[in-house]
């Protein structure tokens, strides 16, 4: 089956990519397609351990079963803004 997968934040740069449409077995979890991109990266990245999954647009755990078509987004936690000139 196919996934459509969106990177975001630095996963865009990790993979050089917005969206890649992704081969896996049926049955397919979350945890296995993260697994496999893992194994992709050539550098080793602290997001994997605190990445948001979203699968069609609702948040996913990593026991959740993929679907032919499937929409993927990986969120990396994003930092705060910069503070404004009053301090707040």
């Amino acid at each position: 089956m196919r996934v459509n997968v969106l990177y975001f934040g630095t996963l865009k740069d990790l993979f050089a990519s917005q969206r890649d449409p992704i081969e896996l077995p049926d049955g397919a979890t979350v945890d296995l397609l993260l697994s496999l991109l893992r194994a992709k990266t050539s550098k080793q990245s602290d997001v994997w351990r605190t990445l948001a999954v979203a699968v069609n647009q609702e948040y996913a755990s990593l026991s959740t079963t993929l679907r032919e078509g499937d929409e993927v987004a990986l969120l990396p936690p994003v930092s705060g803004g910069a503070q404004n000139r009053w301090g707040a």
